[in-house]
């Protein structure tokens, strides 16, 4: 039995869409993120699901994918990153009556690399009744000089930041439930999620105290998405 606001069920949803050079990174760190729950001193560690939705890949994601037997691996056709997600929850959580209280959604992406207290912090904030945790990103190297200096001056990554980032998400399922889950869209998922949380007035944190390593290339794999914001940042900086 978990106490109020406990957690005895953690799923975690990783969509993926050709990223078989980036996916043994987001799942070497998603492997130690998991080790570390099971150190922290609680009276019951839950248990944790993690699933890769191979989202109409066309390269060796799925070959990747296979290599961590410990992960459930589920492949979509839906072309839409939302419907990716989406899908991820309901394939760990199948019928309605497991969106519970005490089972705790958590969301990154495939190209991102989530820190070692990703989930322990989500769970301790968790066990506080919180129902929403909106954590940071921080792009990797590759970025130019200018969009860099954009980036540090446009982003304070501090408590109670202002950001939604579908890769670095964590809800309550029975809230998630009451909101109606991601939208079946191919950008903005997160951000509509997080509006009809909000609408529900759910307890919500926004930290810094998981930042998490996403992919700072400009080509992505959604319309929009993080590629595209980076892109503009880019277009900006040009003299």
């Amino acid at each position: 039995m978990t106490g109020p606001g406990g957690v005895d069920r953690v799923i975690v949803v990783v969509p993926a869409r050709n990223e078989e050079e980036l996916l043994p990174r987001c799942l070497s760190a998603l492997a130690v993120a998991v080790g570390e729950v099971g150190g922290v001193a609680v009276q019951v560690p839950p248990v944790i699901d993690v699933v890769i939705v191979l989202d109409r890949c066309s390269d060796g994601t799925a070959d990747v994918a296979s290599g961590w037997p410990m992960f459930a691996s589920l492949s979509t056709n839906g072309g839409a990153v939302g419907v990716a997600r989406r899908a991820g929850v309901r394939h760990l959580l199948p019928s309605s009556d497991q969106f519970t209280s005490a089972t705790w959604i958590a969301s990154t992406d495939a190209d991102s690399a989530v820190p070692p207290n990703w989930l322990s912090a989500q769970l301790a904030f968790a066990r506080n009744s919180v129902d929403l945790v909106l954590g940071t990103v921080v792009p990797d190297d590759g970025l130019s000089d200018g969009v860099r200096q954009r980036w540090d001056a446009q982003h304070r990554l501090v408590e109670g930041h202002t950001h939604i980032h579908g890769a670095n998400l964590g809800v309550r399922a029975n809230r998630y439930l009451q909101a109606g889950g991601f939208a079946r869209v191919d950008e903005h998922e997160d951000v509509r999620l997080v509006s009809a949380l909000r609408d529900l007035r759910v307890s919500e944190i926004r930290t810094e105290l998981i930042p998490v390593l996403t992919s700072g290339r400009l080509a992505g794999r959604t319309p929009a998405g993080f590629a595209g914001y980076l892109r503009e940042q880019e277009a900006e900086a040009l003299p």
